[in-house]
């Protein structure tokens, strides 16, 4: 057979890249009498074709065909089967398998799923995949551009040469895709895509990566994501009970890289957080922690909130395996671990998601629809099959090969509403001339759906901070399918309230009551969340009025009321011990404060840590305080009129046991005679006790406890027939139990 066998226009697309179907030149191909292989190897002095099947005794030479690279060789149909090519480079000699003598391992069954946007484990499919072929272990590439002109993968491997490893494209799905022989966990890489757009070409980031580079590097890593050995069956299978809306559920809401540092300011690694952070949210009585973003993001002082590796746990921390064994602990500890999911927005940083293919492929074109004005992002464009698969099966990813037991959907808000944050004219209406992004509102049903059908034990908690409503209600009754709603009216109002003066109080007491107006409509969670401790809106402790023991003492209190309000509870790290700066990323809490070499000044912090210690260790004691916290079953006023002294007084209750607990508030550092509220029903259930005191002087307080027990009178107060009389303690909380 005469070679070349291709033609000069032929061989100039192969070497200089231009070729979008390398798979129709490369490798071997069925000539009639014979078969010939081609491989383009730049830099390569030489060929040798290396037959694998042993009947062939020899080896044999390729004949360049062009100056840069190009060789081909005519063989019979055996020995294209299966061989490898011996190529000399100066004076070193390399046996590489040809990537382009393997099949395609997506069927066309896949492509049709990933094209319809129903394959929602695309993860199984798409990104990097360690696997064998053919006897072959290597790694298959798949990456989503249907509109590239041509995409290679690239790396250390192959001199991030685009012309190197060109891509197989499946024009009915517009995946393109790659198995390259080999190439292992460790591989650093990029997708080199050439688009149709004035020649533009780009290296990006993988967008279903499994790992990625610390930043500033911005490539994506092979990793062999199935390959970590799990030991938390057992928490597992009680997911469910963990996850109840009848269950406890106290969260500690964390930054990792932020929590705490080690000596010269360095991160805590995944397994130093597993050593350090797991026992003391144990010791705490936190139920559940929850995880600042931790997909892979660029910039530290986004917090993860603009995330480009949205499959990659990020880097900063450890590899995804560790960060497997941080969460496997934390299940061993009966911790849940939640994750803060970011499908509102992404960044515009070149490497990632944005004009993808030389198209804007994942967000709206139009900047009307497409673009953020406040966050300087990009949004999806949710009514797109292929990029609503994408961002589902990212959910059920975390779930699924991580264990993680919800996600915390950030930012829903801006989501449902296309004029989150516009003015008249930035803005388009939906089809019907509305607001609602209807797309978005079908993109979030769909996603809950199928992540409790795949999951039922997971849970969802939507920060929606308006009055959308049914955002927790089921989709089949027209809600949005979210477990938990982020409380933001309650902690608003809570905010706004104890921030007063005790002497203003009186003024804004329905500033407090007004939570229980709504607080059955969406099954809440309480959050004081790191939102709320930055931005000079001041620490926790800091936002308190007057002196320092009153701020301690108004923190307590606030807390006590956090814990015995209706709903699920949140608090973000350094709020347990009274941190005084505001967070910031680039810094550890300043646990300096808990030190005991400074008695007089660090006292206040560690009783603090006690009291909410304390607090949540009787919340998972005390049934009436967490088994109904989404219905009136679960609640009954006591007094909610007594404005002029600043008082709240309420029953928390457990329906199934029918337990009571009173819960006493007093939001004024004066200590009045209280009549207390607690009806009994025989005159042998007559004592009481106070089974947590803020003001207890082991927590910090003045020491205004009751005597126990308490006994009742046979005085009529607010509709019950005995009554109990106790002092109050100043800014302080009580909570009251019978004594059987």
């Amino acid at each position: 057979m005469k070679l070349p066998t291709l033609s000069n226009d032929l061989m100039e697309a192969i070497v200089t890249g231009q070729h979008g179907d390398p798979f129709s030149v490369l490798g071997p191909h069925d000539m009639g009498s014979q078969w010939v292989v081609r491989a383009f190897l730049p830099g390569a002095e030489t060929a040798v074709f290396d037959p694998t099947d042993r009947r062939f005794k020899s080896t044999y030479p390729m004949t360049r065909i062009h100056p840069d690279g190009l060789f081909e060789i005519a063989v019979s149909q055996t020995a294209a089967k299966s061989y490898t090519l011996i190529t000399t480079y100066g004076d070193q000699t390399i046996e590489v398998a040809d990537p382009y003598a393997y099949p395609s391992t997506l069927s066309d069954l896949d492509m049709h799923l990933l094209a319809e946007g129903t394959d929602l484990r695309m993860y199984d499919k798409m990104g990097a995949q360690v696997m064998e072929i053919n006897g072959r272990s290597g790694t298959r590439f798949a990456v989503w551009a249907p509109n590239a002109q041509r995409v290679s993968v690239v790396g250390d491997f192959n001199q991030w040469d685009g012309r190197r490893h060109p891509m197989r494209f499946h024009a009915g799905g517009g995946i393109w895709e790659l198995f390259i022989p080999d190439l292992g966990q460790g591989t650093v890489y990029k997708y080199e895509i050439k688009t149709r757009y004035h020649d533009y070409m780009v290296n990006k980031t993988d967008p279903v990566g499994f790992a990625a580079e610390l930043r500033p590097n911005t490539a994506s890593i092979v990793w062999d994501i199935n390959r970590y050995q799990w030991q938390d069956s057992d928490w597992l299978a009680n997911r469910a009970a963990h996850n109840s809306p009848k269950a406890p559920i106290s969260i500690y809401e964390l930054h990792l890289g932020s929590w705490r540092r080690k000596e010269g300011d360095q991160w805590l690694t995944y397994a130093d957080l597993t050593r350090e952070l797991i026992p003391y949210v144990k010791e705490m009585g936190y139920t559940h922690i929850e995880l600042l973003p931790i997909t892979e993001h660029p910039y530290d002082g986004s917090w993860g909130y603009q995330v480009t590796g949205y499959f990659a746990p990020t880097s900063r921390f450890g590899t995804p395996d560790e960060f497997m064994a941080f969460v496997d602990a934390c299940h061993q500890a009966n911790i849940g671990v939640i994750l803060d999911w970011v499908p509102a927005h992404f960044p515009t940083d070149q490497h990632g998601l944005g004009f993808f293919d030389g198209t804007h492929l994942y967000e709206h074109e139009d900047p009307r629809r497409g673009a953020h004005p406040d966050w300087g992002t990009y949004i999806f464009n949710y009514g797109r099959n292929e990029v609503a698969q994408f961002l589902i099966s990212n959910a059920l990813f975390w779930v699924d090969k991580y264990h993680l037991d919800g996600l915390r959907v950030d930012a829903v808000a801006s989501m449902l509403y296309l004029d989150f944050s516009r003015k008249p004219g930035e803005w388009l209406p939906n089809r019907f001339g509305g607001r609602e992004n209807i797309e978005a509102l079908n993109f979030i049903r769909r996603f809950n759906q199928k992540l409790h059908e795949a999951f039922p034990a997971a849970i969802t908690i939507a920060e929606e901070s308006t009055s959308w409503p049914g955002v927790s209600a089921p989709v089949e009754a027209n809600g949005l399918g979210f477990d938990f709603k982020w409380n933001m009216g309650w902690m608003h109002d809570t905010l706004q309230y104890i921030k007063n003066d005790p002497v203003y109080r009186s003024y804004q007491h329905g500033t407090l009551t007004f939570s229980m107006m709504y607080a059955f409509s969406e099954k809440f969670m309480l959050p004081f969340s790191h939102d709320e401790v930055v931005h000079l809106k001041h620490s926790m402790l800091d936002k308190m009025p007057g002196d320092v023991w009153q701020k301690f003492a108004n923190l307590r209190l606030l807390y006590g009321y956090q814990w015995s309000h209706p709903g699920k509870k949140l608090m973000f790290m350094g709020g347990e011990f009274g941190q005084w700066q505001e967070w910031s990323e680039a810094r550890s809490l300043d646990w300096h404060l808990l030190d005991t070499w400074y008695e007089y000044m660090n006292k206040p912090h560690r009783e603090l840590q006690s009291f909410v210690r304390d607090l949540n260790h009787l919340y998972q004691q005390e049934k009436p305080l967490y088994e109904e916290e989404h219905d009136w079953a679960g609640f009954d006023w006591v007094d909610f009129q007594d404005g002029n002294r600043s008082i709240l007084a309420y029953k928390r209750i457990a329906p199934s046991t029918g337990e009571e607990l009173l819960v006493v508030c007093n939001f004024t550092p004066l200590s009045p005679m209280i009549t207390g509220w607690a009806r009994v029903l025989s005159p042998s259930l007559n004592s009481y006790s106070q089974i947590l005191n803020s003001d207890d002087k082991k927590y910090g307080g003045s020491g205004v406890v009751a005597p126990e027990p308490i006994a009742t009178e046979p005085v009529g107060w607010h509709k019950q027939e005995q009554s109990i009389v106790f002092t109050l303690p100043p800014l302080g909380v009580v909570f009251i139990k019978r004594v059987l």
